[in-house]
């Protein structure tokens, strides 16, 4: 169990961390298997001090066949053997709060895996039995049943209804599954639901977990009511903007079920807390992230925002103006294992289409890979400088780029296995980390890695930047260390700049930020200069560069 030694006593730490994502089956391999695994994060624990982050945020860890990449979870309080094990998972916990680093795990609430005991019993069991209950199975249409309960779509299969048949069951009904059809939904309607995810809550919290990142946490109550809609009655599953009322996500039902968690959280101290993923219209937001509820949600403007100056200042002023009226906090992310690297999106013309473009292996249209890279390095120091915490996904502090070319026959990801191979998926940004420049897998580990990485991962390695104080890893280890020193009230003054593609915005001690988008280079005022994304020219500060300065007193 860990003993918190080297954590703050501050219980709002969570407010304005920085924190970092590990995806633990690419991050780093103890044993050379080819698959990253928890020993392999306790291995590299003096890296990610040497990033001066707050927290690191564990994908799942858990037992999983990897239909999805984990998110198909056989059992909520464990470790998957090919990743370690509890007492390897303690020991990591505890090492990481000796150095002062936090730790986030992922829930995954809305399904299980087709594997879960639970769903095995389903299965097992008869039409109308609890082990039923505690998913979502419904009788067929047709004379015969043979037809799906609805026309509804999931993300990762044509129908979001299975037949039994298909996981061995013996008798004529179906059971529906948002995503993959070996990711079977949970009935959240059911009170037995509700108390095993408490068990679960509070067996990682008693282990010393710091908080939880939760998954499509918009999507745990949905309305199945006799008799079934079919999609013409609406848009989707996701639903935005459906103020509540929507038949399969973001319903009011779904706070009840927080604020359960909330209690929950507060019996502990400091109080856990959790950030909900939850693509939901911007007025929804504040919902989730109350501190009555799980206390942050992700804004995702910036996943996929044009680099532009007034989108990105109204992103800002919307995130602020949604957590002062929660009493919360902004969160912030350009990257995370669901999308294609910021480094590469800001490298292609915004005319391209991105999936079109992964499709033909990065062929179709140029990269500009160093433009990709100053971008998203002034998009960063952007981001850093802001009111709230900061997500940052692990390699973009090597200004790593989406790996386009993994063969069709070693793509692991349902999005493209699934989809009649339309879409490749996100397998791009989950490749194995580069931490040398050369060996069989780039120092991930002794032997190969389980997704093919390109010969030029050796350039982005932690060993070649390591030494390059104009490498992105120098610079983001610069931008955290002074981020960590700077961090003040959660307040943004704007200061006018005579140039629609210039924004300058200061915290309340005197740390200011420009970015210059796109304009020509524009001077820098007179103070002192704290980090730049990229050298000055002739003192000025040029396109797709941010600056933080002290301003001179008068």
């Amino acid at each position: 169990m860990s003993t918190s030694t080297g954590l703050s006593k501050d219980k709002n730490w969570w407010r304005q961390a920085a924190v970092y994502q590990i995806y633990p089956r690419s991050f780093a391999d103890s044993n050379g298997d080819g698959i990253g695994d928890l020993k392999g994060v306790t291995s590299r624990i003096p890296y990610l001090k040497s990033l001066s982050i707050d927290a690191v945020w564990l994908s799942p860890f858990y037992p999983s066949a990897l239909v999805d990449g984990g998110y198909d979870v056989d059992d909520y309080r464990n470790v998957d053997p090919k990743l370690g094990t509890l007492a390897d998972f303690d020991e990591m916990l505890a090492e990481l709060h000796k150095v002062g680093i936090r730790v986030y795990v992922d829930i995954v609430p809305n399904h299980s895996s087709n594997l879960h005991v639970w769903f095995k019993e389903a299965i097992a069991s008869e039409p109308g039995s609890k082990a039923r209950s505690r998913y979502l199975f419904r009788d067929g249409k047709g004379v015969n049943g043979e037809l799906p309960p609805t026309d509804w779509v999931s993300h990762f299969a044509p129908s979001a209804w299975t037949h039994e048949s298909a996981m061995g069951g013996k008798h004529n009904q179906w059971y529906m599954h948002w995503f993959a059809p070996e990711q079977p939904d949970f009935n959240w309607d059911n009170r037995e639901v509700h108390d095993e995810f408490l068990k679960t809550l509070k067996f990682w919290a008693d282990r010393g977990v710091d908080a939880f990142r939760i998954d499509v946490a918009h999507a745990l109550k949905k309305d199945l009511s006799e008799p079934l809609r079919n999609l013409n009655v609406f848009e989707g599953l996701d639903e935005r903007g459906n103020k509540g009322k929507g038949i399969l996500a973001d319903r009011d039902e779904l706070f009840a079920i927080y604020k359960e968690w909330r209690k929950l959280f507060n019996q502990y101290d400091p109080p856990r807390v959790a950030v909900a993923e939850a693509n939901v219209h911007t007025d929804r937001v504040p919902l989730y992230a109350s501190t009555k509820t799980l206390g942050q949600c992700f804004d995702f403007k910036f996943l996929d925002t044009p680099f532009e100056a007034a989108v990105y200042k109204e992103a800002v002023q919307d995130a602020l103006k949604a957590a002062t009226k929660n009493k919360s906090t902004c969160t912030w992310a350009l990257s995370n294992h669901d999308q294609i690297r910021h480094a590469t999106k800001m490298g292609l013309n915004p005319a391209v289409d991105r999936r079109s473009w992964m499709l033909s292996d990065g062929t179709s249209h140029p990269l500009d890979k160093a433009s990709g890279t100053q971008n998203a390095l002034a998009a960063t120091l952007f981001v850093l400088a802001l009111p709230g915490a900061t997500y940052m996904y692990q390699g973009e502090e090597l200004g790593l780029h989406e790996v386009t070319d993994i063969p069709g026959d070693q793509i692991q990801d349902p999005q493209y296995l699934r989809n009649h191979k339309i879409d490749k998926g996100r397998d791009g940004c989950r490749v194995p980390l580069p931490w040398t420049k050369t060996g069989s897998s780039f120092g991930f580990g002794t032997g190969g890695a389980h997704l093919p990485q390109p010969n030029w991962f050796g350039d982005y390695s932690v060993e070649a930047e390591e030494k390059d104080s104009q490498s992105p890893l120098a610079i983001y280890r610069k931008a955290l260390e002074l981020r960590k020193r700077l961090i003040t009230e959660e307040k943004v003054e704007w200061h006018k700049t005579g140039n629609s593609s210039v924004l300058h915005f200061s915290r309340p001690n005197g740390w200011h930020c420009i970015t210059n988008f796109r304009a020509a280079p524009v001077a820098m005022p007179k103070g002192e200069l704290l980090i730049s994304s990229h050298p000055l020219q002739d003192g000025k500060i040029a396109s797709g560069t941010t600056v933080w300065f002290k301003k001179e007193k008068k």
